[in-house]
């Protein structure tokens, strides 16, 4: 028999907790999903929609790092789980169909996997990361040069976490950076690109939403 679980904790207050934690706004979380700025508000306020769509749902709990169930999903109980010593030694990180521009930005395609890349288990968790948050994109551009190379592919840590200075990957409306970050003052955000050609220059921190934090690249020599 299959066995639904409707998680118990109520999927407004758990998305607030998620965004504070990802110091993001409910503002650009709508924008990621693709929809207008008041959406995710109105959700969390006034109880419309009563419910996310299914696409926009996956879309967050992916960004987020945590199941659907949080987000007022239902769980899959009927799959036994699988043994920890019997789990493979391998792990397929997705590959996803768009460009972290290194440039004047990449307007974001899609979000779909095209391939995979694979890692030894053991050496993912020896560079103490989780392979369940972790994907790869592509850089696009020269902003980043000479750290990271236009084609070369990153490796994207997606982790709910108290952001630090570093590299990462923002969404800013429909466009997808990579960037060198400081958060220098409360509320803002150093943008900052390793190529002197290009400026730095600040944000709101409501006006960006951190996809993850770039822990690993590879490329053509």
């Amino acid at each position: 028999m299959v066995r639904w679980r409707m998680n118990t904790e109520d999927p407004r207050s758990r998305l607030v907790e998620l965004a504070q934690e990802r110091r993001t706004s409910l503002a650009a979380l709508s924008e990621l999903i693709g929809r207008n700025t008041t959406y995710l508000q109105q959700f969390v306020r006034k109880g419309s929609p009563r419910k996310l769509e299914e696409g926009d749902r996956r879309t967050l709990a992916r960004f987020f790092g945590v199941a659907e169930s949080e987000l007022g999903g239902v769980e899959d109980k009927s799959l036994p789980l699988v043994p920890k010593r019997e789990a493979s030694a391998w792990v397929d990180v997705p590959r996803l169909a768009l460009d972290a521009s290194a440039g004047p930005g990449a307007l974001v395609v899609g979000e779909k996997p095209f391939g995979h890349f694979r890692y030894a288990r053991r050496w993912l968790r020896g560079q103490g990361l989780d392979p369940a948050h972790l994907s790869a994109i592509a850089v696009a551009g020269d902003s980043m040069e000479p750290a990271l190379h236009d084609g070369d592919e990153i490796l994207i840590d997606v982790r709910p976490r108290d952001w630090g200075d570093g590299v990462h990957v923002l969404r800013l409306g429909e466009t997808l950076l990579v960037k060198r970050l400081a958060f220098r003052q409360p509320g803002q955000v150093h943008v900052i690109s390793e190529n002197p050609r290009y400026a730095p220059y600040d944000l709101p921190l409501d006006e960006v939403a951190i996809i993850g934090r770039v822990v690993w690249k590879c490329g053509r020599i």
